[in-house]
């Protein structure tokens, strides 16, 4: 989100460039539309400042205000499109980026729209001006910029993995890690808790063993004794009968 925040105040930078300039930008669009004899209809659309920069601008300090112009215009689109593949977002940011791709469209009309307060780039205007030629074009900028930094703030409020996945990173697995630690310690333990189960019961089986032997061993010396007999009382050798 850093990086986003960071792109957006550049761009800002070059429209409070561009803004200082506004006289000169109606300057330039009033000689080219002279130019093209189009002095009736509004400049209502980017493609018609593109058209009149491309082939009605006899000065250089015309074609470089209407260029600036036409370069905020592409950078803000760009922008615009490269936040819509960061993430999926929700139907608030998604409209505000539809809203931004469609005020940014060549071909769109802008000669209805109008920035409002804090913006006063329409009050810089004449009232014939803002009414019927520069109030839409001169509005573009400041309204789509205002739409980005709402963008901006609802996008703040997203789930906290949702702005991970924006920067690149795998918010899903760090979210996950601490449920899964008690996972990862059991499977460790596992080991030695088998290993000294193992132990234990290898332990229980050679004291069975152990204790089978000497019953076996006992038992053996029992059969013995009781196929030669018991003996009673002393022994005597043989053939010294008193």
């Amino acid at each position: 989100m850093n990086e986003v925040k960071e792109a957006l105040r550049n761009i800002e930078q070059n429209y409070k460039l561009f803004l200082q300039q506004q006289f000169t930008f109606i300057g330039a669009l009033q000689h080219t539309r002279e130019n093209a004899h189009d002095m009736i209809r509004p400049v209502a659309s980017i493609s018609q400042v593109q058209s009149y920069m491309d082939h009605h601008c006899d000065n250089s300090t015309d074609r470089r205000i209407l260029n600036m112009f036409l370069d905020i215009c592409n950078d803000l689109s760009k922008f615009c499109h490269k936040l819509e593949t960061m993430h999926s977002g929700n139907n608030i940011t998604n409209g505000i980026l539809e809203k931004c791709k469609l005020l940014l469209s060549h071909s769109n009309d802008l000669s209805t729209i109008r920035a409002k307060y804090p913006h006063d780039v329409v009050n810089h205007l004449s009232c014939d001006e803002a009414k019927n030629h520069y109030g839409g074009v001169v509005s573009l900028i400041p309204i789509v910029l205002d739409c980005m930094k709402e963008w901006v703030t609802h996008t703040e409020k997203l789930p906290q993995h949702v702005l991970y996945n924006m920067s690149g990173g795998s918010a899903i697995s760090k979210k996950r890690a601490p449920q899964d630690a008690p996972a990862r310690a059991a499977i460790s333990q596992t080991p030695s808790s088998v290993h000294l189960e193992a132990q234990t019961s290898t332990s229980n089986k050679d004291n069975i063993q152990v204790q089978g032997s000497k019953h076996v061993r006992k038992k053996n010396l029992n059969d013995t004794e009781n196929h030669s007999g018991k003996l009673k009382g002393p022994w005597k050798p043989p053939g010294r009968h008193a």
